[in-house]
């Protein structure tokens, strides 16, 4: 039941973004007189309607994650004025969220559990005053004190580095080159075949190329984004490392790897703890968004404090 709720959400939140950039086009066309809907005339109009479609479509989708965060998941708030009735993990949280957004000068993230049986922590927010950390029952259940410390400080590592922004603003940029290319190339390859006067099926020559061209310059962009995201999971690391001693961090990756060979859980739920384990195909290991835990453990040892 709560997959179908995302997958509605998921559905009702992008319709309603297609409905406003369809506004936004409308008015930017019929005010500002630029006329994006006719994209294969000039390479200006293909670049500002690239633009204006990624920019609109990542800040939106940035905006509204905390939103449907709170409807897509069943969560309880953590009042900090009702403490003494929650669970002594649930206070762990809490506190940890508390003393690190007050040394680091932000607002008090909002704090949440949310029932699951899937080891999952995530944070998410729009701006460092305005953000969100979630944390499931089960990872709870599961994870001892000292463990459930590494992970609210790795989550709230990406609030104060900015790394939701900087993926989305990353994102963005390459989209609109996806967009923008693959227009171009599409409107080389048309006016070769346009210049034969009795050829009536130009339009579909643009359209067929375009889209083929957007799903490999994806794909190919999609290898930059997620190299990037493996990036900014070992900077988190690093930033927790230097709040409880990298020794600290080793031994609880160590564990963690321990933990995982010993039990039966499957990739998706290995997927929702943002653990990645060793591929034999290196071809899918550059789609990764999160590096394995034998290269973070490396990647840790080598790091000097």
């Amino acid at each position: 039941m709560q997959m179908i709720k995302r997958i509605f959400l998921f559905f009702i939140t992008n319709i309603a973004i297609i409905v406003l950039l369809w506004i936004v086009l409308a008015i930017v066309e019929n005010v500002f007189w630029i006329k994006l809907s006719w994209i294969w005339q000039t390479y200006l109009n293909i670049f500002i309607y690239a633009i204006i479609i990624w920019f609109a479509w990542s800040f939106i989708s940035l905006f509204l994650s905390k939103w449907t965060a709170k409807r897509a998941y069943n969560i309880k708030l953590i009042n900090q004025y009702e403490l003494s009735s929650i669970s002594r993990k649930e206070r762990l949280v809490f506190d940890i969220v508390y003393d690190l957004s007050n040394k680091h000068w932000i607002k008090l993230p909002e704090v949440w559990i949310y029932e699951s049986r899937e080891p999952n922590a995530f944070a998410t927010w729009a701006t460092k005053n305005s953000s969100l950390v979630a944390v499931s029952t089960w990872l709870l259940n599961i994870m001892e004190e000292n463990e459930i410390k590494w992970v609210v400080w790795h989550e709230m590592s990406h609030i104060f580095n900015w790394d939701m922004v900087t993926m989305v603003l990353l994102q963005w940029v390459m989209n609109t080159f996806v967009i923008f290319l693959s227009r171009v190339i599409a409107n080389i390859v048309n006016s070769y075949f346009s210049k034969d006067e009795e050829w009536n099926g130009w339009y579909f020559i643009y359209y067929i190329v375009s889209m083929i061209l957007e799903i490999v310059l994806w794909i190919l962009a999609s290898i930059i984004v997620m190299w990037f995201s493996r990036y900014r999971e070992y900077k988190a690391d690093e930033w927790s490392a230097r709040l409880i001693w990298k020794e600290n961090m080793i031994a609880w990756l160590k564990a963690l790897k321990k933990m995982i060979s010993s039990t039966s859980w499957d990739n998706s739920k290995l997927a929702t703890m943002k653990i990645s384990t060793k591929t034999k195909w290196w071809l899918l290991a550059l789609f990764s968004s999160h590096p394995d835990i034998d290269d973070r453990i490396e990647a840790l040892e080598r790091l000097t404090i």
